[in-house]
């Protein structure tokens, strides 16, 4: 794999000129990596003592517990610019208030009404710039009886409603790994923001984009929903256990691999799996051409079930990941690998797209890889121009397109603003 060097593009990107102030600390890292990778100037306003609390997010590179060492912020935190600045203090309010007049938009992630016992409320930062954006991102929103709960990711994923259909059916739930919850509400941030962008471009005035990380699970239920209100049945646990025959994840000779060749929406794909059975010698392939393995109900049953798991299992078991899937797809039938981390890694599909970025952190002289962006634009592409900032190297730089001296700086630190 290639290592990438940092450099500025010279090509356009999609949001230049849009210049974002980040609050986030808890939730919406990730919203601001959506907009930065895109070219929009984001400024990550950083405590002048621990930083952010993402840097302080293990896992670490090298294992050294160091706030420029975190994977979380080294990931999270790429195209962005940092600066330190304590809005908490007096002197620290009124330079962010000169920032909010260059910013187009704010992205947030305090408890409901936190910025405004601040003195820090939409309403007044619109007053002094009335095109401002300002996104807030929360567990529950800005509104109603659950708006001042605390949650985290699982806390959310359960009240959300997609807790209830992650795990194995006979198990309790099992809560996915990588805090999904919180990527759900910083794509539909990052997406709200945007639409924002597009109407002050028309209307000239900006609004608040008020997120709900609660309404963004339930979005991601699927048909769990219609199926209660068209079929009156509460959608259950599936984990690795066919829904019908011919439909889940199996063991072979390296991994596992899904297959969706039974039931209602793949029961066409049936005939030309049993096709493969038999010209592989499959025992027991003969009995898949029964009129029984039309039936629905048969399909779903727990002898159709078992009984295709051990046909396909001895077909399956000396067979590689790789061998399946090409063979699948020759015969289309919808079967795939179930990739781990090296597998994907070494997947020649990313790797003729160059999605994966492999980089050199500097502090610890070790590459890193990490992925790049899931969409290719012709005309402003995307690219990695700068990596993760360290505290406050952007303070210099920032602070004196404000109009602030040295001495003034060095006062500022003094009193612990900036």
């Amino acid at each position: 794999m290639i290592q990438h060097s940092i450099q500025p593009t010279l090509l356009a990107c999609s949001l230049d000129g849009l210049r974002v102030l980040d609050l986030s600390n808890r939730f919406s890292h990730y919203a601001g990596k959506l907009l930065a990778d895109m070219g929009a100037e984001v400024i990550l306003i950083e405590s002048p003592t621990i930083g952010n609390s993402i840097r302080n997010k293990p896992p670490f590179i090298q294992d050294r517990k160091d706030i420029e060492f975190g994977i979380p912020h080294f990931y999270f935190n790429t195209n962005k610019r940092s600066i330190t600045l304590d809005i908490h203090k007096n002197e620290g309010r009124k330079i962010f208030l000169d920032l909010v007049k260059t910013a187009d938009i704010i992205l947030e992630d305090y408890e409901p009404l936190a910025l405004s016992k601040l003195g820090l409320r939409f309403e007044f930062l619109q007053e002094i710039n009335p095109k401002l954006i300002m996104t807030s991102i929360t567990p529950f929103g800005q509104t109603g009886p659950y708006a001042n709960y605390a949650a985290d990711d699982l806390t959310l994923l359960a009240l959300g409603g997609l807790l209830n259909i992650m795990g194995f059916e006979d198990m309790q739930p099992t809560q996915a790994a990588g805090e999904q919850a919180y990527a759900m509400g910083c794509m539909f941030g990052a997406v709200g923001t945007m639409l924002a962008v597009l109407e002050t471009q028309i209307s000239h005035m900006g609004q608040q984009v008020d997120v709900s990380i609660q309404e963004c699970v339930t979005l991601a239920l699927e048909n769990s929903a219609q199926s209660f209100d068209l079929e009156k049945k509460i959608r259950v646990r599936t984990g690795n256990s066919q829904r019908y025959a011919g439909s889940g994840i199996f063991k072979c000779l390296d991994g596992f691999v899904y297959v969706f060749a039974g039931g209602m929406a793949a029961s066409r794909f049936w005939k030309n799996l049993v096709e493969w059975f038999k010209i592989e010698g499959v025992k027991g392939a003969d009995e898949l051409v029964s009129p029984k393995w039309q039936d629905l109900q048969y399909m779903h049953s727990e002898e159709g079930k078992q009984l295709f798991e051990t046909i396909f299992t001895a077909f399956a078991s000396d067979k590689t990941m790789a061998f399946l899937y090409e063979g699948a797809q020759s015969r289309r039938i919808p079967l795939c690998p179930v990739n781990d981390s090296q597998s994907i890694l070494e997947n020649k599909q990313f790797i003729s797209r160059s999605f994966f970025e492999t980089v050199l952190h500097e502090d610890s002289g070790q590459t890193i890889t990490m992925p790049g962006a899931p969409y290719q634009l012709s005309e402003t592409p995307w690219s990695l121009r700068k990596l993760a900032p360290h505290l406050g190297e952007d303070n210099q730089a920032i602070y004196k397109e404000l109009g602030l001296t040295d001495e003034m700086m060095a006062s500022l630190r003094s009193l612990g603003v900036v």
